[in-house]
């Protein structure tokens, strides 16, 4: 055996002792197998055993609207099921589709380095969304998205969707063939789509364009079908988008351990902002808030907010700064200052409930609440 042969089996991951076979359990979806089979690439890069075990969840098979379902925490009940039992031992989820509030006797042991947060617009022949026509249907499940489009295009038609990623852009390339795509009487308006959460069904039929997560589409290498990745100031994306979440339960201390060193702490500092906000406007699954948080210089953090409201005229945004070494207190300091300016479309925060108010005060921004903040961390 030469000497560089040698260096190269001693490079090579060996199987770590103590944790046998690593279970991953994961969704069905191609996008879920293809996040999922990442994360296990990474752990077997570093000498672990992986095997990945699928899991059918009530969003795979139930093809109703989010919101008449349980929001996007349906995508999750599955997989966390199966944690509980010990049927696999770690769980990989797109980190939008988890509550804020934490799950009892759940960790969320690592949180990878971030793909591309943005959304994308994917539409016939080649347009962006201020080329769109008047009445253009644009798909969408995300009252976020809807809002958002209704905010800059009043004049769009939003049309309720459900289905992986391939089914929707079939939906977009079927256009072509449809003179009719914009002409339809059987759609929901934009005004309608971005206050209505209890849609009967989501509709058939061609669409001009549609709105997808840009980290899904990278992630699948489809990234050919985006005509225009939209910027944050256009379309906030929501808390938590193109992160993903590494779950385990609390009691295996040695699996925390070793997932931990999959954890960017740059990325979990943002998405903890993000998430705190959500948390302390408890905010429902059909609420239209889009957040993101960013660098701000070597040791800060800027955290962005859209909040929708019954009508487009009615949306906001708003943003603050705050160091990254408190996320949590951010988030919960910008969702103040939102509830400050009134109610929020989809939110509890701030309403009476029998005798007790929800305090809505901008007051000491720098301190954290011990009741909904608390939510919002992700090492609970």
């Amino acid at each position: 055996m030469t000497s560089t042969e040698a260096t190269q089996i001693a490079a090579q991951p060996r199987p770590v002792p103590g944790l046998g076979t690593l279970r991953l359990g994961t969704r069905r979806s191609r996008l879920a197998t293809t996040q999922s089979s990442w994360v296990a690439d990474l752990l077997r890069a570093r000498g672990h055993e992986v095997a990945l075990i699928e899991i059918a969840t009530e969003g795979d098979v139930n093809r109703a609207p989010l919101t008449q379902i349980g929001g996007t925490g349906v995508f999750a009940s599955a997989l966390r099921d199966a944690l509980r039992e010990g049927q696999v031992d770690l769980a990989v989820h797109s980190l939008k589709d988890l509550p804020s509030a934490p799950e009892p006797g759940l960790f969320i042991a690592a949180v990878p380095e971030r793909e591309d947060p943005r959304d994308a617009l994917c539409a016939r022949d080649g347009l962006r969304l201020e080329q769109l026509p008047a009445g253009a249907r644009v798909g969408t499940g995300s009252p976020r998205r809807a809002a958002q489009l209704a905010a800059r295009r009043p004049d769009l038609t939003i049309v309720p969707i459900r289905g992986n990623v391939e089914t929707r852009l079939r939906r977009v390339a079927d256009a072509a063939t449809h003179t009719d795509a914009t002409t339809s009487t059987d759609t929901t308006t934009s005004t309608d789509a971005a206050t209505s959460t209890d849609a009967a069904a989501t509709e058939s039929g061609p669409l001009d364009a549609i709105v997808l997560a840009y980290a899904g589409l990278r992630r699948l290498g489809l990234t050919e079908h985006v005509t225009q990745v939209l910027e944050p100031d256009v379309m906030l994306p929501a808390a938590g988008q193109g992160a993903l979440a590494v779950e385990c339960r609390a009691d295996r201390t040695d699996l925390v351990e070793t997932l931990r060193d999959l954890d960017d702490p740059p990325t979990r500092a943002a998405v903890e902002a993000e998430r705190a906000l959500l948390a302390t406007l408890e905010a429902g699954c059909t609420a239209p808030i889009g957040a993101l948080a960013r660098p701000d210089g070597q040791t800060g953090l800027l955290l962005e907010a859209f909040v929708g409201a019954d009508l487009p005229a009615g949306a906001r945004r708003d943003q603050l700064s705050g160091v990254a070494a408190d996320p949590v207190g951010l988030g919960a300091a910008l969702a103040r200052r939102l509830l400050a300016d009134g109610p929020i479309a989809g939110t509890t925060a701030g309403t009476t409930r029998g005798t007790e108010t929800v305090s809505t005060s901008t007051e000491n921004d720098s301190s954290t609440s011990t009741n909904s903040t608390a939510k919002a961390q992700l090492n609970t």
